[in-house]
């Protein structure tokens, strides 16, 4: 009687090696995160490392030894915080050198400045500038208004020349109304600037408010003084890239 074959007897526990990788790749991975979470340039070379090793030598899927390709992130906002506090920084400059003019030249009490959201503001009384009821500006001011203008241009913002009068209706053959006036008066201003101050066109823009931004109580004679003026108006950065917007656009659509 022929004897059966005894048959090889099964490993039944070659599914720990599977099991032992899988526990490997698994704690590998959970050490990579944690790693990454709070990750710097000297414990992104040791992940690294440990990933070769263990992966049995080679060169590294992560990357090479080089720290250079960790790139620093840039927060946008502290960019632009930066940029701001720059700005602020320039036209608190200018206003100063502007406000030493204006005490050498004794004009302290007819022309103001100030600084808000807008940028920098160089207010001008009327009565500096023009006789009661015109637009032309005087031609005893008009040297002091280049000098003024010639300052304001060393930023390289773009400006904004606003008009306004009180609220005493107008009554001549030459304007119907304050904003007509106002409108003028800021126009003239411009063209001025522009002529004489050697201001380039596209960095300027007129705008007439008449009566209708006032900066005193028109109730009393002190307050309509104030009201009639024209303000030059030096655009901070964030204005300052609305008015070059408009600009680049209307220079795409031509």
């Amino acid at each position: 009687m022929k004897k059966k074959k005894k048959h090889a007897e099964e490993n039944t526990e070659r599914w720990l090696l599977t099991y032992s990788d899988l526990i490997t790749l698994l704690m590998i991975f959970f050490v990579v995160m944690y790693s990454m979470s709070n990750i710097s340039a000297s414990k992104y070379k040791q992940v690294a490392e440990s990933l070769k090793m263990s992966m049995g030598g080679g060169k590294s899927v992560i990357g090479s030894d080089d720290t250079s390709s960790i790139k620093e992130t840039v927060d946008p906002e502290e960019t632009q915080q930066t940029d701001t506090d720059d700005q602020e920084k320039k036209l608190s400059e200018l206003k100063s050198e502007v406000d030493k003019y204006l005490q050498n030249s004794e004009m302290s009490g007819s022309v103001s400045t100030s600084i808000n959201e807008r940028g920098l503001i160089v207010s001008m009384n009327d009565s500096l500038l023009f006789d009661t009821g015109k637009a032309d500006i005087k031609p005893e001011f008009q040297q002091k208004l280049v000098e003024i203008g010639k300052i304001l241009n060393q930023l390289g913002n773009y400006m904004r020349i606003e008009g306004h009068t009180d609220n005493i209706p107008i009554s001549n053959n030459q304007y119907s109304s304050n904003w007509k006036l106002s409108c003028d008066r800021a126009s003239n201003v411009t063209e001025f600037l522009i002529k004489s101050a050697g201001i380039e066109p596209e960095k300027l823009s007129a705008i007439g408010y008449g009566e209708y931004r006032p900066v005193g109580d028109n109730s009393t004679d002190e307050g309509k003084a104030k009201n009639r003026r024209v303000d030059i108006v030096i655009l901070n950065s964030k204005f300052n890239a609305v008015e070059e917007n408009g600009i680049n656009s209307n220079s795409t659509n031509k």
